[in-house]
């Protein structure tokens, strides 16, 4: 692993133990030249995943980007950063488990609404709001209608 600060590849592993999650190991890590101590996580990855976005080009799967969306959506909203991860992990692990290697934005987007929904609905609001493109407030009202006419039906899984 190169080192952050010098950018020596003779790093050392100092420590290591499952993260927070159970879906990763964490290591904590010295550089041997500057000295420099950093921390690595290390995940399981059980094929490469590609993303088709809508103009057809193909990019490489980025878990990060995954979590940047939920932040985003979930920013200054009352959600454990457990939830979060368990949320990004549980998409990542189906997606990685589809059989798929390549897979459309639109699935994953699909993906994020459905776990916000189940998080926070000021969070599936925002993120809706940029994934179904609004442009006016009806749009904004027809979804607070669905979500309503949701929690009418079935108030406690609302």
């Amino acid at each position: 692993m190169r080192c952050p600060f010098c950018g020596s590849e003779d790093t050392q592993v100092k420590d290591s133990r499952p993260a927070e999650d159970n879906t990763s190991i964490r290591r904590r890590r010295i550089c041997p030249d500057c000295g420099g101590r950093f921390t690595t996580f290390e995940r399981v990855q059980l094929r490469e995943l590609l993303v088709i976005k809508k103009t057809g080009r193909k990019v490489p799967f980025d878990r990060e980007k995954l979590v940047r969306s939920f932040e985003i959506a979930l920013r200054k909203r009352p959600v454990d950063r457990d939830r979060i991860e368990r949320a990004v992990s549980g998409i990542v692990r189906r997606l990685e488990s589809s059989g798929e290697v390549e897979i459309s934005s639109e699935q994953i987007g699909l993906q994020v609404l459905e776990a916000l929904k189940t998080l926070d609905d000021v969070a599936f609001v925002r993120y809706a709001s940029v994934y179904r493109d609004f442009s006016h407030a009806e749009d904004f009202e027809k979804l607070i209608a669905e979500i309503n006419a949701k929690i009418a039906r079935d108030p406690l899984d609302g």
